[in-house]
């Protein structure tokens, strides 16, 4: 399940639901990770530009990745301003062992920074500027994955 959503995301409410979409799925490892808008350079929070049709297609890929391992991943994003402090980012996984869902959410949550096709902005001073410096660039994806 990949949730797209304007604005901050609602962490407890996201995780309660897809904990309660799963709950009886006889998993016996429930793993999440939770990116917050955090403090630094003097921003205000940050912005995100999705390209929405890569990312479904990179997703499509880790959950065929986690269905051969008897698992199930979910992915929540927002999209435009997230203020300090508050949530842009939930990635969970499911699975029937502990190693599996621990593997796998580290694995996730690193690819997600290397190949997806999200663009972060600081808001910084009433201004959207693009965080080049605090930026990835996605593998292979023309001029902005060219090594500088």
């Amino acid at each position: 399940m990949l949730y797209l959503q304007d604005g901050s995301l609602d962490v407890p409410k996201i995780l309660k639901e897809w904990h309660e979409e799963e709950a009886t799925s006889n998993y016996g490892a429930f793993i999440s990770f939770v990116g917050t808008v955090r403090s630094e350079d003097g921003i205000d929070g940050l912005s995100f530009d999705i390209y929405e049709p890569i990312l479904q297609s990179w997703f499509a890929l880790w959950q065929q990745k986690a269905k051969e391992r008897g698992a199930v991943i979910k992915m929540a994003h927002s999209r435009g301003d997230v203020m300090l402090h508050a949530s842009s980012y939930i990635a969970a996984v499911f699975s029937p062992k502990r190693r599996v869902a621990l593997e796998f959410i580290d694995a996730f949550v690193e690819d997600f920074k290397a190949s997806a096709p999200i663009w972060k902005y600081d808001l910084k001073d009433g201004k959207r500027v693009y965080a080049k410096e605090r930026s990835t660039a996605i593998n292979g994806s023309g001029i902005l994955g060219e090594k500088q």
